[in-house]
């Protein structure tokens, strides 16, 4: 049926399109021949083909645009009074004998644009009495298009300011009412268009509304070119008339494209000049009209003129227009109960983007639209619809862009409050927003009260929210969430101790109910931020009179302490036993002899009772030998604890290579240069020695089981260390050790050239390169090195 329809409709239309064709032909010959009677004739018989009521609005557009061509042809004709003889004022009588009454009208307004061009009547006059003799025709097609013709050719003829047809008793209000009159019909038209035919093609008579929209929004546009508008007219005139016009036509399309139009065609400076009148009208609208998106389009008008230039700023504040628009929506909201939670939402962000635009200091006033928004949100526990939720991240992401600095947003006492409404994947992506903002912006948190708002905007991050466990996270997103707190941890900074030590408490309090999974993530940059602190407390060991917890070194690693203790109950003894050798570091920097010591011990239970896998025992005895060979605080008894204890562990490693590297690396902590107490050459060589055995073994071991003998990396790594302490001049390293080692390897490369590795060969011939070099160099070390023979 539909498509037997638009058959029927194309053939009318090629019919009408025909109709039109065969009358302007005859229509050019009287033209050509200057032929008014005959001009007449076939123009209106032309033009009667307007008259049909078949056509949909796209299809009559297309009849009424042919007709409009041939009408200009005939406007050309009637200008030119020596081709038909006859004066405009006879004319304009003539035209009026036509037998149809659309035909009739069409003439007249054409003849009316000459007449009112001719001067020889005073335009208002001609145009008022067009604009009544249009109300002849009712149907609301013809009639639209026909008002649509007298607009167009009339609207370079009105009586404007600075017009030629200006002057005498023709003004501007007279333009006005003009415009204003058309518009008021065109929309009578266009409202009644939805009574046409029976009710249940309602749908199509909408969209048919929709397409002709247009035609009755170009007469405000019209008003809004008219020069001689200027805002008292709009304010007195104008926009009352237009609203009432709104108002009482009670159509939601009608009302609410009207509104649009409005707010689109007239300057803004207008609109915050009028805001209590505009403002007014729109509770007076249908329930149904979608005034959400209206006024969200008229606030985002008046926030780009507010950012525009800084010298209208002072108009929106005189017109109180954040006061008046708060007012304004919080009526909306309230009478239309049915709107939608993302409307209501959506109108809050578009409030709040023309606050921070035109108030960027008052942050009372974004406050209270966030407050608006969590009164609204009250009877939500989460918002779940996907669009609010959008709606409810951008309300909370525009702060962050305007000020640049999430300090200012952390002031604002709703803006964790309107957070609490999202869900908690959302809630995450928010607290990674802002974040973000921090790092991008270099921001710096430096009280203990703001860092407590903030952890609390970012919970989500650092602990289980509602029965949500981590293990349902992706790992890779987890992962980026627990690194972004890690760094934000870093941007916690105050210059006082006693503030920054408050700091720190209160990111503890906050990290550790994360989780076995996000402690190892947060608590290594909370132990470093610590350090950070000790190091600059260095050489205070006082108390601080009136402090519950003061900032001195010993506080601060008890603190510690307790906090990497955290991380052994995960379980997680790796991490833990780097962060107690850092610890331990420190306070030897801190001249703290007996917090050293627990710190290494803690490190040792750790090894001994938690590091079970051989290649993580490996990594963390040389951590612990490269700790304690830094440390200088210790006195003999405990340093040589320590040491034993170190190379007790060393040699005790599952794999005979792994043994005989820790046992060599020990050596060094019984020779430091920096410290005359510690030079024990007897006990380096001892290690060496031990180191040499363990080398030789593993040699063996090789040798039995894989029927060779194993490379001889081994050997040329402890016969660097000899050369390393013998160019220190430990006496226990004498030229006869370091020779005999070097023909052992020479030997063994020998005796096994056909296993023989690359890079074991090459390291060899390297050392071996050293020492010819040192032996050239001559002075002192060429001496020393002058027995070795290579």
């Amino acid at each position: 049926m539909i498509l037997d329809g638009i058959g029927d409709e194309e053939k009318w239309l090629a019919e009408g399109i025909a109709g039109i064709q065969h009358h302007a032909f005859y229509m050019h010959r009287a033209l050509d021949a200057n032929n008014l009677r005959d001009a007449l004739k076939y123009s209106a018989q032309m033009l009667s083909e307007l008259r049909t009521s078949r056509l949909s609005p796209h299809k009559y557009y297309e009849l009424y645009m042919r007709a409009f061509d041939e009408l200009r042809k005939l406007e050309m004709f009637f200008k030119d009074e020596s081709r038909h003889g006859v004066s405009i004022i006879d004319l304009y009588e003539l035209v009026q004998h036509a037998g149809n009454i659309l035909p009739r009208l069409y003439l007249l307004c054409t003849v009316g644009s000459v007449y009112i061009k001719s001067k020889e009547a005073p335009a208002k006059d001609v145009l008022k009495d067009l604009v009544e003799m249009c109300r002849a025709v009712q149907h609301p097609i013809r009639g639209l298009f026909l008002r649509s013709y007298l607009s167009q050719v009339s609207r370079d003829k009105l009586p404007d300011l600075g017009s030629e047809y200006e002057g005498g008793s023709d003004t501007v209000t007279d333009a006005v009412d003009f415009v204003l009159q058309n518009f008021t019909e065109m929309n009578k038209l266009w409202v009644r268009m939805q009574y046409q035919g029976p009710g249940r093609a309602r749908e199509k008579h909408e969209k048919e509304r929709s397409e002709l929209r247009d035609l009755v929004g170009k007469n405000l546009h019209v008003l809004s070119q008219i020069e001689g508008v200027e805002l008292q007219m709009y304010k007195d005139t104008v926009l009352p008339r237009v609203l009432e016009q709104v108002i009482n036509c009670k159509d939601e399309l009608a009302q609410y494209y009207l509104m649009d139009c409005l707010i689109q065609v007239f300057p803004d400076e207008y609109h915050l000049q009028t805001l209590e009148t505009l403002l007014g009208a729109c509770p007076q609208l249908q329930p149904t009209v979608d005034i959400k998106t209206v006024l969200s389009q008229l606030m985002d008008r008046l926030s780009n003129y507010a950012a525009s230039s800084a010298d209208v700023l002072p108009e929106f504040l005189q017109v109180e227009a954040f006061t008046k628009l708060s007012s304004a929506i919080g009526r909306v909201i309230e009478t239309q109960v049915d709107m939608p939670i993302v409307g209501a939402i959506s109108l809050y962000v578009s409030l709040l983007t023309f606050t921070l635009r035109v108030h960027p200091d008052r942050l009372d006033y974004v406050d209270q639209v966030l407050g608006a928004c969590v009164k609204k949100l009250s009877g939500n526990t989460k918002v779940e619809d996907k669009k609010a939720i959008k709606q409810v991240v951008a309300l909370l992401s525009a702060p962050l862009e305007k000020y640049n600095d999430i300090v200012t947003a952390l002031t604002l006492s709703n803006y964790p409050r309107v957070m609490d409404h999202l869900d908690n994947g959302t809630n995450k992506v928010m607290a990674m927003v802002i974040i973000q903002s921090i790092m991008k912006n270099d921001s710096c948190i430096s009280t203990a009260d703001k860092v407590e708002v903030l952890f609390e905007l970012i919970k989500g991050l650092i602990k289980d929210v509602d029965g949500t466990s981590d293990d349902e996270l992706d790992e890779e997103d987890f992962n980026d969430e627990q690194n972004s707190v890690a760094r934000l941890i870093h941007m916690l900074y105050n210059d006082d101790p006693e503030e920054m030590l408050k700091i720190i408490c209160m990111v503890k309090k906050h990290i550790m109910s994360g989780g076995p999974k996000r402690l190892p993530f947060t608590v290594p940059p909370l132990v470093f931020s610590a350090l950070g602190l000790v190091r600059r407390l260095q050489g205070q060991d006082g108390e601080v009179v009136g402090e519950d917890m003061p900032a001195t070194p010993k506080t601060i690693f008890q603190f510690l302490n307790q906090t990497v203790e955290a991380l052994t109950s995960i379980p997680s003894p790796e991490l833990a036993l780097r962060l107690y050798l850092h610890c331990a570091e420190a306070a030897n920097d801190c001249d703290l002899e007996p917090v050293a010591y627990e710190f290494f011990t803690q490190a040792f239970v750790l090894y001994e009772e938690e590091i079970a896998d051989s290649k993580a025992q490996v990594t963390a005895i040389h951590l612990i030998i490269g700790a304690l060979q830094r440390m200088n605080v210790f006195g003999t008894e405990n340093r040589d604890t320590l040491t034993h204890k170190a190379t007790g562990y060393s040699a005790k490693l599952l794999k005979k290579p792994d043994q005989c590297r820790a046992v060599y690396a020990c050596s060094h902590l019984f020779w430091v240069d920096d410290q005359d107490g510690v030079k024990d050459g007897e006990r380096v060589l001892l290690c060496l020695k031990r180191a040499l055995r363990i080398a030789n073994a593993a040699q063996q071991m090789a040798n039995v089981t894989r029927g060779s003998s194993g490379p001889v990396t081994l050997f040329v790594e402890i016969l660097n260390k000899y050369l390393y302490f013998f160019e220190k001049g430990n006496p226990q390293i004498t030229s006869a050790a370091i020779q005999g080692l070097v023909e052992l390897i020479t030997t063994e490369l020998q005796s096994d050239s056909t296993d023989v590795k690359p890079a074991s060969d090459a390291f060899f011939t390297s050392t071996l390169r050293y020492i010819q070099f040192q032996k050239q160099k001559g002075g002192a070390m060429g001496e020393k090195y002058a027995t070795i023979k290579v």
